[in-house]
């Protein structure tokens, strides 16, 4: 549809960066891009129904609430307040709280799992050394995606070959998969992002923009969160324990082994980790437990449907975030963005090129994986053809941008799930973990364009 596809993704994101209400702005642009499509007002309703319908919906949604009641068990169970008393007995400062975090997002490297992992446990630790919630936010969002697209063990990595090998460059997956490790060195987006916080973290990066701002609220008012602030969650967790004594290991320590145990085993056997299905395990295992525990049948339920609830904010977000991704797709808003730039792109300037516009895209539907299928079938055998149909540098350069691209809009777009499970992990407002994010997402994607342009240079 031409440049009249971008008008839905521009007016949800003005409208939610000025009235800060995100369900409100992801209904409007829906209900505009559906007139603009011809499906009038009652289209809304069929197009909800077509992207929810969506295994991949389903499977987020789901995920989101099952760790929901986990996080919750964790909180009522006493098993986060006791580790936060263990780590205040360490008498960590502001910058150790900061690097905790990024080591427990380096350690959990899943990015459907790790924001929400990050931002629960650390958030009574972060409160207590007066750091934003905004900043919480950001160190779990920036170990997520970023990590996870770097990650040779994560899910990421055979994706990403997958959709070389169909390109028909490579004669067999083992090489497609050999190539798409050997690109992970050139997703320098990835990478610095990553790096960023743990600098930020050390000190060695002073906080600026509005995150600057933020944690001067926090440091000197003691506000973790701003006067009209909407945490993406509520705390109906935080109530009284449900045991006396905390049983920090059974209740806390053991499920994450076990969640991990098990995403590794089915790393080793399907390729890919059964995130959800580890998290529904472990419900059905801690609330066994908490029966021989002698919690009684009744409560246990009063505590699971608290941590229903407690989704219901982040799964109200993607349920308007994934119909409006939807909508772009049969808008054609990607094919118009390639269009629209891939004629003036030189040879030398194809690699800082390709970034740009996986990163728009990415930013503008809010999704990486679906910027990789789009971008790798058009770009990965351009580049391939520039340089005499040879598998070089420049070409592992030109797919490390499809991937630092890509990943740019999951880390950094109010429409990403990931974003939006940060700032629910956090308990932060989202348009605010947003707006302080993205002046650090960019000043990584200006230092990754440059290196592109000039290995653009020296490699073609």
């Amino acid at each position: 549809m031409g440049w009249i596809s971008i008008i839905p993704v521009v007016i949800a994101i003005a409208l939610a960066i000025l009235t800060k209400n995100t369900v409100v702005s992801l209904s409007i642009a829906c209900i505009i891009g559906c007139f603009l499509k011809g499906d009038g007002l009652f289209g809304f309703t069929d197009l909800i129904m077509r992207a929810l319908g969506d295994p991949s919906s389903i499977w987020t949604i789901l995920m989101v609430v099952l760790f929901s009641v986990l996080v919750t068990y964790f909180e009522r169970s006493g098993a986060i307040d006791g580790f936060t008393v263990i780590a205040q007995k360490r008498n960590l400062k502001r910058r150790g709280v900061q690097l905790i975090s990024w080591f427990l997002g380096l350690f959990c490297f899943a990015d459907s799992m790790s924001p929400l992992f990050v931002g629960s446990v650390m958030k009574k630790l972060s409160d207590k050394a007066k750091i934003s919630r905004e900043k919480l936010a950001y160190i779990a969002d920036s170990t997520a995606s970023p990590l996870s697209v770097i990650h040779p063990f994560s899910s990421w990595t055979p994706y990403l070959a997958s959709l070389a090998l169909a390109t028909g460059i490579f004669g067999s997956s083992d090489k497609a998969y050999s190539f798409a490790l050997s690109a992970i060195g050139f997703n320098f987006y990835a990478i610095l992002s990553v790096l960023l916080v743990f600098l930020i973290g050390l000190g060695v990066v002073k906080d600026f923009g509005p995150m600057k701002k933020a944690e001067k609220r926090a440091l000197e008012e003691g506000k973790v969160l701003g006067d009209h602030a909407v945490p993406l969650t509520t705390e109906g967790a935080l109530e009284k324990r449900i045991f006396e004594n905390p049983r920090i290991f059974i209740n806390f320590v053991l499920p994450i082994i076990i969640l991990i145990i098990i995403c590794a085993i089915t790393v080793i056997l399907n390729g890919e980790p059964a995130i959800c299905e580890a998290a529904m395990i472990l419900v059905i295992l801690m609330s066994v437990s908490f029966l021989i525990q002698g919690l009684k049948l009744e409560e246990l339920n009063k505590i699971f449907l608290s941590g229903v609830k407690n989704a219901v904010p982040a799964v109200l977000v993607l349920a308007v975030a994934y119909p409006l991704n939807t909508l772009s797709g049969e808008m054609g808003t990607a094919d118009f963005l390639i269009n629209a730039t891939s004629s003036f792109l030189s040879p030398a300037l194809l690699p800082v090129g390709i970034f740009f516009i996986a990163a728009i895209l990415s930013f503008a539907t809010g999704t990486s994986w679906g910027t990789y299928a789009i971008c790798t079938p058009i770009f990965l055998p351009w580049a391939y053809s520039i340089v005499g149909g040879q598998v070089n540098t420049f070409v592992l350069v030109c797919f490390g941008a499809i991937a630092g691209g890509g990943v740019f809009g999951d880390h950094c777009s109010p429409l990403s799930d990931t974003t939006i499970l940060s700032s629910m992990g956090a308990g932060a407002d989202h348009i605010d973990h947003v707006k302080t994010q993205i002046p650090y997402a960019i000043t990584c994607a200006v230092v990754a364009a440059v290196l592109y342009v000039v290995l653009g240079i020296v490699s073609v």
